[in-house]
C-alpha cells in the first residue's frame, strides 16, 4: 500500500470542467476507506469515545439528552452499507485505487501548509468545517452529524465562495429586527460582566458596571452612547444570540500555530463579527453588522500572513 510522505508537498486535486470546485457526499465508513486506501491519510478530526457506551450515572439515573443522541449516532452509523460497495458502485474506488481527484483532496487535507478549522453552531445545530490550502489548491471537509460529509476540492480564487457557504442559514431560521447597533464598539470587561449580570438575572448588578464604564461605550460615529442605551445594548447582546461561529487559522508550514480567530455571533437580524484589540492598555471589542459572503474577508488578514 502507498504512504504518504507528511514532509512533501500534498498533489493539487483536480478540478472539474472551466475550474470549478467538486464535491463528492461520503459517509464516515467510505470517508474512512478512502482515506486508507490513500496511503492511510490523516483525517483532520478524531473519533474519541464510543458514544454507544452509557457512563455510570447514566445506566443508573436514565440517559441524558446526550447519551440519548449518542445512541441515535450509533444506531445511524449501523444502518450505513458496506463502504467498498457504495464506493466501487458510484466510480470512486477500483480495488485499491482511489479517484485520482479524491485522493488528491485527501492528500492535500493530510498535507496543508494553512488550516482553518470552522464551529458552527445555530439554533443548537452544530456543523463543523476543515479547510486546508496549499501551493494554490484548496480542499475542504464538512459535515453537520459526523455521519455523513461534503468533501471538496478546487483552485484557491475559488475558496472566498466556499468560505461564504458556511455561514449561510438555514432557511427555518427567521431573522427580524436587533436591538444591537450594525457598528458599535465597547471595553471586553463590560462585555463579560455585563453579559454574566444578565444571564444571572441580576439587572441591578448590570446597571453598576454600565455605571462603571460610563462613556466607554461608541457607535459608528465614535460618540459615546448613553448608559440606559448601553443597559439595552448588553441585555440585548444576551437575549439575542441565537449561534456562533468560531474559524481559527493555523499555520501548519511553522507548526500548526493558531496565528488567528475569527468569532462571529447570531443575534436576531443576522450575523454580528467580534474583533478584540488593545487600546491605551484596554482589551476592546468591536461589533459589527455582517454577512456570510463577509467571512472571507474577516479571514483574509489572517491567511494573507500565514500565506506570506
Amino acid at each position: 500500500m502507498p504512504t504518504i510522505d507528511l514532509s512533501a508537498p500534498a498533489p493539487a486535486p483536480e478540478g472539474t470542467l472551466e475550474g470549478l470546485p467538486r464535491r463528492v457526499a461520503l459517509t464516515l465508513p467510505e470517508l474512512q476507506l478512502l482515506a486508507e486506501k490513500a496511503g492511510g491519510a490523516p483525517l483532520p478530526f478524531e473519533l474519541t469515545e464510543d458514544k454507544g457506551e452509557q457512563n455510570s450515572l447514566e445506566s443508573r439515573l436514565g440517559q441524558t439528552r446526550s447519551s440519548t443522541e449518542d445512541a441515535a449516532y450509533v444506531e445511524g452509523l449501523g444502518t450505513l452499507r458496506d463502504p467498498a460497495e457504495t464506493l466501487a458502485r458510484r466510480g470512486l474506488l477500483d480495488g485499491d485505487t482511489t479517484d485520482s481527484g479524491v485522493s488528491g483532496a485527501l492528500g492535500l487535507l493530510a498535507t496543508p501548509a494553512a488550516a482553518v478549522d470552522i464551529d458552527l453552531n445555530v439554533a443548537g445545530a452544530r456543523a463543523r468545517a476543515w479547510h486546508r490550502q496549499r501551493d494554490g489548491a484548496v480542499a475542504t471537509l464538512a459535515t453537520a452529524d459526523g455521519l455523513v460529509f461534503e468533501l471538496a476540492w478546487f483552485q484557491a480564487p475559488h475558496w472566498t465562495d466556499e468560505l461564504a457557504r458556511v455561514p449561510v442559514l438555514p432557511e427555518d431560521v427567521a431573522l427580524g429586527d436587533s436591538k444591537v447597533p450594525a457598528v458599535v464598539d465597547l471595553p471586553y470587561e463590560l462585555l463579560d460582566a455585563g453579559g454574566e449580570a444578565v444571564r444571572s438575572g441580576r439587572n441591578d448588578l448590570l446597571g453598576t458596571i454600565v455605571a462603571h464604564h460610563a462613556g466607554s461605550v461608541r457607535d459608528e460615529n465614535g460618540e459615546a452612547a448613553l448608559d440606559s442605551t448601553v443597559h439595552n445594548l448588553i441585555t440585548a447582546l444576551v437575549g439575542e444570540t441565537r449561534g456562533r461561529l468560531r474559524a481559527m487559522v493555523a499555520d501548519i508550514e511553522s507548526g500548526g500555530t493558531v496565528v488567528g480567530v475569527v468569532s462571529w455571533v447570531l443575534l436576531a437580524d443576522g450575523w454580528h463579527s467580534l474583533h478584540t484589540r488593545q487600546e491605551d492598555g484596554v482589551t476592546r471589542v468591536a461589533i459589527h453588522r455582517v454577512s456570510a459572503t463577509d467571512l472571507a474577508a474577516d479571514l483574509g488578514p489572517v491567511l494573507a500572513e500565514v500565506s506570506a
